[in-house]
């Protein structure tokens, strides 16, 4: 059965938020980087991608991982990297997952999603994809993705249309550059049968390199929110919470729900409590350790930490934290404020005397601004790169 185009749930209970905030007994997803190999060098890349870890996990342990997960009766994971797409296995890692009733979202830039791809993804169950694509135009998006990216994300979606998919998704990381063009986006989206997704800018990864050059204004934010609302139709997931303080509550969790409903696994079996913290403070465990990546998510002191209730800290005396919770942990951390300081996008500017003291890589407190534990950039290569696509004949007109 093709996805269907979904809509985003109410805004979340209190009693269901608490539940959340305590951690589950099992995570609903989880986020799981197949690779750090990547063709192209985005300018905001999570996971600084670029270069395969040669100690990244075999197929067997991929596969005894998702039996861990089909245990646990994790709904779905996220497949990502760098590029998933590179890895020989790609497929049967995906097939054994869908096998073993552990849904499969994966995301792509779309250079290796030609019409084979694109039909054998077709003909899968519970199984998403989420084509990358930051700008409406080639001019906004080949900017951060490099020159072609927009053309390979275009002809992707093109293949997956063609071979009848169904509501695939449009990813857009939403920057001061196209947040002018998410109209558009939505319209390009729905163009191919597909369902638009926006999410947050970290500066996560080489994101900490480009946040502050391409993360929205405080016009733009409340510019953005006002543009959601209403719009059940376009997902966000938990990325955009802390613009709760502007008033009524986006849909989805608004909540970090970092080690208590979400994590990452890394190419060689890192368990992290969030995608956008790849950093050793954040570092649970691996998988490959005794006891696997269960013993991980049930006896982690660092997930129970998370899951133990915090400090409000510096929003202690703002009416707007039951809103925003005080905010997206990753991108305090990698913009050097303490983890009970405001996020540092605050709609109501109260961390905008903390960012003033930011400076020549020491933190808001004194401290040194951290810095993403690895690099897999790869070296001599221009951020971004230019994309080289593969002759295609189009079908659509």
């Amino acid at each position: 059965m093709p996805p269907e185009v979904v809509h985003q749930p109410p805004a979340a209970t209190r009693p269901l938020v608490d539940e959340f905030r305590l951690g589950l007994d099992a995570p609903i997803c989880l986020t799981w980087e197949l690779t750090y190999a990547c063709n192209l060098s985005c300018s905001h890349c999570l996971s600084s991608s670029g270069r395969r870890d040669p100690r990244e996990l075999s197929t067997e342990e991929c596969f005894a991982v998702v039996d861990e997960l089909q245990r646990l009766q994790v709904f779905y994971v996220n497949l990502g990297g760098g590029e998933p797409m590179l890895r020989p296995d790609f497929f049967p890692i995906v097939e054994y997952a869908i096998d073993h009733q552990v849904g499969v979202k994966f995301s792509t830039n779309g250079t290796f999603l030609d019409r084979d791809a694109a039909r054998r993804l077709a003909a899968m169950d519970y199984l998403d994809v989420q084509i990358s694509l930051d700008g409406a135009t080639a001019a906004v998006n080949d900017a951060v993705r490099g020159a072609g990216a927009h053309r390979a994300s275009l002809q992707a979606m093109e293949h997956l249309a063609d071979a009848g998919f169904g509501a695939f998704k449009v990813s857009v990381v939403v920057t001061r550059e196209n947040v002018d063009e998410l109209d558009d986006l939505r319209a390009l989206a729905e163009s191919f049968g597909a369902q638009l997704r926006v999410t947050r800018l970290r500066p996560s990864g080489r994101g900490a390199d480009t946040w502050d050059r391409l993360r929205p204004t405080q016009a733009q934010q409340r510019q953005l929110y006002a543009w959601l609302l209403g719009r059940d139709d376009v997902l966000t997931g938990d990325s955009f919470f802390h613009l709760s303080a502007f008033g009524e509550a986006l849909p989805g969790l608004n909540l970090c729900g970092a080690g208590r409903v979400v994590f990452l696994i890394d190419t060689v079996g890192e368990v992290y409590a969030c995608p956008f913290v790849i950093h050793d403070e954040f570092l649970a465990g691996n998988v490959r350790d005794p006891g696997g990546f269960t013993d991980v998510w049930r006896s982690s002191e660092l997930f129970a930490s998370l899951r133990e209730p915090g400090s409000e800290g510096a929003c202690t005396s703002c009416g707007s934290y039951d809103a925003c919770q005080g905010g997206c942990m990753a991108s305090k951390f990698f913009v050097g404020l303490d983890l009970d300081d405001p996020d540092p996008e605050c709609v109501l500017g109260n961390a905008e005397e903390l960012l003033d003291r930011v400076g020549a890589g020491v933190g808001a407190h004194g401290a040194p601004v951290p810095r993403p534990t690895a690099d897999h950039s790869r070296p001599g290569v221009a951020v971004p790169s230019p994309v080289t696509l593969r002759p295609t004949r189009r079908t659509r007109p």
